[in-house]
């Protein structure tokens, strides 16, 4: 009965641990998010829902206005929090030819499909933030109609909006933990503020504990502080 009972409990995990990779977490992010319909986009807080696998954007909801880009503006992207080259560039893979040789290099497509570190996005916003650094540089919002997130192309900065800095934060924290990244001094030092100032809402800690049902693992610096939702 005890053999059993292990069994039953071990290969769940093994079989989610064996099938992390990018294409496996968005098919389980999408089953997340379309149980959570009232959820929103990430940076700039739009309606979204999905047909099938594809994410569409009600860009009316929150008052976006596309860039330059209409047709990604209108559809739902996962955004990797910490940039894909943060995390890869400290693998061989990536030293010897960029995230396009380390398609088939598991230890790198285990960290790209990490679903803590991915978010729903307006395409074009995620293409616009690319792998620029978090920081706070403006107090004018105008490049995407109403949405308070904002890109400085020229210093490769991206500003994200109040409600998900706590987020991005806890993000952070997670990603360097977990698969030991270094943090610059700056960077460090902005997320602990943004950690502090912005604590985790309900959905936070909801999406922490589904993930943790799906990929096996929780975000620790999300769920030491959601007691209190308890």
């Amino acid at each position: 009965m005890k053999k059993s009972l292990i069994t039953l409990i071990l290969i769940p995990f093994l079989a989610t641990s064996a099938q992390q990779n990018f294409n496996y977490a968005k098919v389980q992010l999408i089953k997340i998010y379309q149980s959570n319909p009232a959820q929103k986009e990430f940076y700039c807080g739009c309606d979204f829902n999905f047909t099938g696998k594809k994410g569409v954007v009600d860009l009316d909801s929150c008052g976006y206005q596309a860039r330059k880009n209409q047709n990604r503006a209108e559809r739902i992207e996962w955004e990797h929090v910490m940039p894909a080259e943060n995390f890869g560039r400290q693998l061989q893979c990536w030293k010897q030819g960029g995230r396009k040789n380390c398609k088939k290099d598991t230890a790198f497509n285990k960290i790209e499909g990490d679903m803590h570190n991915l978010q729903p996005s307006i395409g074009e916003v995620n293409g616009d933030r690319s792998n620029y650094s978090y920081s706070l540089f403006t107090k004018i919002f105008n490049q995407y109609g109403q949405c308070q997130s904002a890109v400085d192309f020229k210093y490769r900065q991206f500003q994200p909006r109040d409600e998900i800095r706590g987020m991005i934060a806890r993000t952070y924290f997670y990603m360097s933990n977990k698969y030991n990244i270094s943090l610059s001094k700056q960077s460090k030092q902005l997320m602990m503020a943004w950690d502090k100032m912005y604590p985790p809402n309900r959905w936070e800690c909801e999406r922490n504990k589904l993930i943790k049902q799906i990929q096996g693992n929780d975000n620790q610096f999300i769920t030491e502080q959601c007691q209190r939702f308890n």
